[in-house]
């Protein structure tokens, strides 16, 4: 059964980016949310195997929304996705469930390496 992502990131581009690099490695993307009130909708209704999780949302910080995941489903795997320059929110956030980080830019290949490893099982 293939494995079940939500994107979560403000950026049109960053989520396209994304759903198309996953959905090619033979990922299922089962919802794409560009705020974080719409991220905890839509892990709750889709109940995803990972989320990617943008640091900075228009409604919220990417922290908070990790905290939501995490107290409602905290088996639930969440990779941060955040700019350089933000290590102090990263480490933040992996202190409170996230399993990994991904600086953007990225590559491919970084992505592809991280998401394997979080819902390796």
């Amino acid at each position: 059964m293939k494995k079940r992502i939500l994107i979560v990131d403000d950026s049109f581009y960053m989520r396209t980016m994304l759903k198309n690099m996953l959905t090619d490695a033979g990922y299922d993307v089962v919802g794409e949310a560009p705020n974080g009130q719409t991220a905890l909708q839509l892990a709750r209704e889709t109940n995803p195997d990972l989320v990617t999780l943008d640091v900075i949302l228009p409604d919220n910080t990417g922290l908070d929304v990790l905290k939501g995941i995490k107290k409602e489903q905290p088996d639930m795997k969440v990779i941060i996705v955040s700019a350089v320059g933000q290590e102090v929110i990263v480490n933040e956030a992996v202190e409170n469930g996230a399993f990994s980080y991904i600086v953007k830019p990225f590559s491919e290949e970084k992505v592809l390496d991280t998401v394997a490893k979080a819902l390796k099982d």
